[in-house]
């Protein structure tokens, strides 16, 4: 009987920090200075080192970006902060193909994911150690770290659903997530409040 071959992963997952190693690793770094524009206090942000790393993001990338039928995976580290009364968070976006979903996942410290319809309707979902997040089609999604230590979280999109972070650096969120009293709270963005 012919002996067919057992070959190991081109990538390892590190189960305590979700640091990547492998092959087709694709690795970001994100400071203030990337930033600018998303938070709603221009003049805190402005009075912060632009250098500050607010985010890492590295990824499994093993087919070409844009392959149809394929699969993403990626780890975020998001690192504690304020601007203002307002948490550190990514970037957010919608995908490129508009109707491709994504699953998020915590995995160290706690944050909320930030979610925003095409009708601009924005809700959040609180992000925990072993929490599962759905996102689905035409939605868009951030997260914002709301605690006092990193947090990391997982994620697996499709291969073909792209970035579009124009049209939020554009229009932003209809709503921001602030420190009120204490706790965390989605506020409407300013101009929005009578938007339903």
């Amino acid at each position: 009987m012919e002996q067919i071959q057992i070959i190991r992963s081109p990538v390892e997952l590190n189960l305590d920090d979700y640091s990547l190693k492998g092959t087709h690793i694709f690795n970001q770094h994100k400071k203030l200075k990337d930033l600018s524009g998303i938070f709603g206090d221009e003049k805190a942000f402005t009075g912060m080192n632009p250098e500050q790393t607010a985010y890492t993001v590295q990824a499994w990338l093993p087919v070409k970006e844009g392959t149809s039928g394929g699969l993403f995976f990626g780890a975020t580290t998001l690192m504690p902060g304020k601007v203002g009364d307002e948490y550190f968070m990514t970037r957010g976006h919608f995908h490129n193909l508009s109707d491709r979903s994504e699953y998020y996942w915590g995995v160290k410290g706690k944050g909320v994911l930030i979610l925003m319809d095409r009708d601009r309707r924005t809700w959040g979902e609180e992000m925990l150690p072993g929490s599962l997040h759905y996102i689905p089609a035409h939605v868009a999604h951030r997260v914002a770290n709301t605690g006092s230590s990193n947090l990391i979280f997982g994620a697996c999109w499709p291969s073909d659903a792209g970035h579009n972070y124009e049209e939020i650096s554009v229009n932003g969120f209809s709503a921001r997530l602030v420190e009120k009293e204490g706790v965390p709270a989605l506020v409407y963005s300013e101009g929005m409040e009578n938007r339903g």
